[in-house]
């Protein structure tokens, strides 16, 4: 296991060549915790960082470069309760801003730039019926995945 500062030095590199590095947090198993991913390096360019949770970590990883790239490159800012109907096939996904919680902490970012700087969106992905977890009727228990906010 590397180094917390060969870590950021990594991190670093991602950043000064992307523009941006993605962190996973998977929880130990057994713990009710959900995975979630986010990204660090937007905050350099006064952009939000990127969150999204309840994925496997490469789906999350793909999803947050997609919108990253876009973020970073100006063609798509996102605002709060903004529908997204291009990042998931068949299914919108929404755009939720609010402060980091307990089990939404980017812990990475924070230590980077310091928690009074970092600003968080939330890609908020819905159920195999369209339905997000603020609807009656989504299919996972809120654990699964936690939000932000609500839009």
């Amino acid at each position: 296991m590397p180094s917390l500062d060969e870590f950021f030095r990594r991190q670093q590199e991602h950043i000064d060549t992307i523009g941006w590095a993605v962190t996973a947090v998977v929880p130990d198993r057994g713990e009710t915790d959900s995975p979630f991913a986010y990204t660090v390096g937007l905050t350099e360019r006064d952009l939000p960082e990127l969150v999204i949770a309840g994925l496997d970590p490469l789906i999350a990883h793909e999803l947050l470069n997609d919108m990253a790239r876009r973020v970073y490159s100006g063609t798509q800012p996102l605002t709060h309760g903004q529908r997204v109907d291009d990042l998931l096939v068949g299914y919108d996904a929404v755009i939720v801003e609010g402060p980091a919680t307990e089990a939404l902490h980017p812990g990475a970012a924070y230590a980077r730039y310091g928690k009074d700087r970092v600003y968080l969106q939330q890609i908020v992905w819905p159920d195999q019926h369209g339905r997000f977890p603020w609807d009656c009727g989504y299919a996972y228990p809120w654990h699964v995945q936690p939000l932000l906010t609500h839009p």
